[in-house]
């Protein structure tokens, strides 16, 4: 049996901002290191004894990830790769919402946001992002899992979107609906073949 549990970053700045952020790298706000914070406490209770953490190129999920593993005083290896990073939004990151909206018209900006499959401008889909984030998990992820190892992903919400879908069997139609909150655990209880055994979350 093992452990497996997503969690996305807290809030960052560019999130307080309503500013597409992609793969541009602004760090947490005070409420981003709160939410971290409680997101250690919440694993800390469930006294999982971590062996690898998984977290992406951006300093918000490594710095998120980094809280979380002093709070629960524990050293697991670290594992960074780009795999994971958000989806990138492409002509749209470092926007504000509202402003993009303008632009491109509400509607245009909802199916960049919302459809599975349509990327927006020099950017990636929810689809686009799926297909790297999946190989990495499938090749790097899961195989550490098999080997009864407790795993922690500080990831993203549309990364962590990818990997719920595959683990919980989601449509399409279903996970772009799916919302993950900023540093809410999601976690796993896998048995030896990798099988979903449980799942709880703080939200």
């Amino acid at each position: 049996m093992s452990y497996l549990v997503l969690v996305r970053h807290g809030q960052s700045e560019w999130n307080a901002k309503n500013l597409f952020t992609g793969w541009k790298d602004p760090d947490l706000t005070e409420l981003g290191i709160k939410e971290a914070n409680k997101a250690g406490t919440y694993l800390k209770d469930l006294n999982i004894k971590f062996d690898v953490m998984f977290t992406s190129n951006l300093t918000r999920a490594q710095k998120t990830g980094d809280i979380i593993l002093k709070v629960i005083n524990q050293t697991p290896q670290i594992i960074k790769n780009l795999a994971l990073n958000e989806r990138n939004y492409g002509d749209l990151s470092g926007l504000n919402k509202d402003d993009a909206r303008k632009r491109w018209g509400e509607e245009q900006v909802h199916i960049w946001r919302r459809s599975f499959d349509v990327p927006p401008p020099g950017g990636e889909s929810l689809k686009n992002t799926a297909e790297r984030v999946l190989p990495y998990f499938d090749e790097v992820i899961m195989p550490e899992v098999l080997k009864v190892k407790n795993i922690l992903v500080a990831a993203h919400g549309n990364s962590l979107r990818s990997l719920v879908m595959k683990l919980d069997g989601l449509s399409a139609e279903e996970v772009v609906a799916l919302e993950i909150p900023t540093g809410a655990p999601i976690v796993y209880e896998l048995s030896n073949t990798g099988a979903i055994i449980s799942k709880q979350s703080s939200f």
